[in-house]
């Protein structure tokens, strides 16, 4: 099967922006972290991707279902939703790509939330041909998941958060790729989280609030796009770690700092010699090991010792103003060591909330050489919110 130049183009700067396995590796270089489905772990929403892609910690909204899912036992309305779209690639001009997320939630009573979110991924009409140039058919790769998630609050304090997630990636729509005959990718997926939230004013006249988040997702089976059982990939788990505190400088003046710290859960490439063996690092083949051993191993197992396994957190700084909690401005910074992908790059958003209904924007500016595939590209939410605030809930 010969794909045109728009897929390889998409495969290209996924591989790229989400840390493709490099061909050759060295010890104490550049050394990728590879998994499927890199898309779950794009920043859904133009509140969070404007703030640097922070969110473990951030307020509780619609969109938390995809940050920390225990922030959603302190929503403070009945209900709600977001939506967003984000255009995909549109730097190198790629007009039909784009990602589109829908999420929302309802308080069940005062210490209990349900929450569900969907996050489709499309690649936009692809003409496949045979490697003789025969056409065989136009078609839509595309990705999916969709989470169930519950939040309770074990104290005023802190919530736990548990989901479940279907995730089905399309990406080949079931043509052979040379010999080998592909189909859609299939999995099950878990997420918990922790959220603290409580009051710590910097002065008696300037109340103020510290939140703090841990939250592993992305917990779940494998995933094969092949009959063949040696050929199985792991998912991105992911453990996110951070914090906010939140400053009310006056009755119109509102001021957050936020910073998450995330980690792959997921084994890293070892350095092989010229007949295969490994020299150092540990097997990563997810056909050899399991996902929890993937897990624990991912602390211990990169070639270049501890040194290289801090270089696989990546930071991001985030910070957000509001007005008369009307207006909102925000900015934010994301980093990634150039040796686990190079992202870095600065954000920009905005925000406007008038009775039940919000809207935010984000804009991302790159700043390394590494292709960013949402590089000048404008992500934009909607959301709305309903029913009287719990006051149980707004009491911490």
């Amino acid at each position: 099967m010969k794909r045109t130049a728009k897929l390889l183009a998409i495969t290209a700067a996924i591989a790229l922006a989400f840390s493709a396995n490099a061909q050759k590796k060295e010890i104490g270089g550049q050394n990728y972290i590879s998994t499927a489905m890199p898309i779950i772990m794009v920043s859904p929403d133009a509140t969070a991707s404007g703030m640097g892609d922070v969110g473990v910690a951030s307020k509780p909204d619609a969109n938390s279902q995809h940050w920390n899912n225990a922030k959603l036992a302190f929503v403070e309305d009945k209900g709600g939703f977001a939506m967003t779209y984000t255009p995909w690639l549109r730097k190198l001009g790629v007009g039909d790509m784009n990602l589109l997320y829908l999420g929302g939630y309802y308080s069940v009573n005062n210490r209990s939330t349900i929450g569900g979110s969907v996050t489709y991924y499309s690649v936009g009409d692809v003409n496949f041909t045979s490697e003789e140039g025969q056409d065989l058919g136009t078609y839509n790769p595309n990705e999916f998941t969709i989470d169930l998630s519950y939040s309770m609050k074990l104290t005023d304090q802190i919530a736990l958060g548990a989901s479940g997630r279907y995730l089905r990636s399309d990406l080949t729509q079931g043509q052979d790729v040379g010999t080998t005959s592909t189909r859609a990718g299939n999995a099950i997926a878990a997420d918990i989280g922790l959220y603290y939230q409580d009051k710590l004013s910097a002065t008696p006249s300037m109340p103020g609030e510290l939140a703090l988040g841990l939250f592993i997702s992305n917990l779940g089976s494998k995933i094969s796009y092949s009959d063949d059982d040696n050929e199985k990939d792991f998912l991105p788990a992911n453990l996110r770690l951070g914090g906010r505190y939140t400053l009310n400088l006056d009755d119109y003046n509102q001021f957050s700092m936020l910073l998450d710290f995330n980690k792959l859960l997921v084994p890293t490439p070892p350095v092989y010699d010229e007949d295969g063996n490994i020299i150092a690092g540990k097997n990563d083949r997810a056909e050899d090991i399991s996902v929890m051993q993937g897990v624990f191993q991912s602390f211990y197992d990169a070639p270049n010792g501890f040194k290289e396994e801090l270089q696989e957190i990546q930071i991001s700084v985030g910070a957000e103003y509001w007005y008369s909690q009307l207006f909102a401005v925000r900015a934010g910074y994301f980093y990634e060591h150039k040796n686990k992908g190079g992202r870095q790059y600065i954000t920009f958003g905005g925000g406007i909330r008038y009775n039940m209904f919000t809207f935010d924007l984000s804009y991302l500016l790159a700043l390394s050489k590494t292709q960013n595939p949402l590089a000048n590209t404008i992500r934009i939410s909607l959301g709305m919110n309903f029913g009287k605030p719990e006051k149980s809930k707004l009491a911490n």
